[in-house]
């Protein structure tokens, strides 16, 4: 159980990375162990995912290879070097040593089946992707993308703002006789309505193209969603043990602030002779108690004193 918590921590840590694979264009998430990974794969319009630990891999392995009677670590690292460069966007694997092919499912699956070579025999595998849930879909893409989105659009709208303040000085410095040296250097005074209508023009049918967002999730993007991800995280860690407090102190805050009105209901309520009798009562009580632990304080001394007199026998 702590072993897939932790990949899938390890998994939200890490930035979806634009790939071609045998032609098709995704965007892939990896985290690989000693002997387990979990991998999520999209095109933007299904998303597929699948987790593997030792015991599985050992039965898929000997399923794909017959005559393979290696335990897991003796092979996986292998398939890890394989794999890690075409689910990381980096160089593919020289020809002939490896090649993996894509085959989409009639149930909506999503298999990469690799062929490679180990130790000079074939060395087949098969990642059996399926659809991802949608609370892994809301966690590794909803939620951080909406995020990304409300820090852009803060920025900016602090970018505007810089810019009008820039207009401001530079018109503040023509009023007072400063003129520039160089004429290439002019620019419009900026107009944030007139700016957004001319930017969503010629911006929205370039963005909104087919795959476009496959292919240039770039350096920016990801190392803010790499930022948002860490950042919700560690927030819901620090957050776990007080909403766990919470969800147990309520019912006693309650129970103890209802008990105390109460009793504060039925001192208001209580006559003057009532009170009376409870303050003689309370007196004769505590002066019973005092005897009481006078009593009880000489039997203990009496006590102790055996008890030392004993020790040295």
């Amino acid at each position: 159980m702590e072993a897939t918590e932790a990949s899938a921590h390890a998994l939200l840590q890490q930035p979806w990375l634009p790939v071609i694979i045998d032609g098709t264009h995704l965007l892939a998430k990896s985290s690989f162990g000693e002997t387990m990974y979990h991998i999520l794969l999209t095109d933007l319009h299904s998303v597929w995912e699948e987790t593997m630990h030792s015991a599985a891999i050992q039965s898929r392995a000997q399923e794909l290879n017959k005559r393979l009677e290696a335990p897991v670590k003796a092979f996986f690292s292998h398939l890890c070097e394989v794999v890690r460069p075409s689910l990381s966007g980096s160089s593919q694997p020289p020809e002939g040593e490896a090649g993996i092919s894509v085959m989409q499912l009639n149930e909506g699956s999503l298999n990469l089946r690799l062929k490679s070579k180990l130790a000079g025999l074939p060395f087949y595998w098969e990642f059996r992707c399926t659809p991802a849930p949608i609370s892994v879909v809301c966690l590794h893409l909803v939620q951080p993308l909406l995020s990304m989105s409300h820090v852009l659009h803060q920025k900016v709208e602090q970018l505007e703002d810089l810019l009008l303040r820039k207009d401001a000085e530079i018109q503040d410095y023509k009023e007072n006789g400063g003129t520039l040296s160089r004429a290439r250097l002019q620019t419009d005074i900026f107009e944030r309505h007139t700016f957004k209508g001319d930017f969503l023009a010629k911006t929205l049918p370039v963005v909104c193209s087919e795959r476009h967002g496959v292919r240039d999730f770039g350096g920016d993007l990801q190392e803010l969603y790499t930022a948002v991800a860490g950042q919700g995280n560690s927030r819901k860690r620090k957050l776990s043990e007080p909403d766990a407090l919470v969800a147990k102190g309520p019912d006693h805050t309650i129970s103890s602030g209802a008990e105390e009105n109460e009793a504060v209901s039925e001192q208001n309520h209580t006559s003057p002779v009532e009170e009376a009798g409870d303050h003689i009562i309370h007196t004769s009580s505590a002066k019973q108690q005092l005897v009481t632990c006078g009593r009880a304080e000489r039997v203990a001394s009496k006590a102790k004193k055996k008890k030392a007199v004993g020790l040295f026998r």
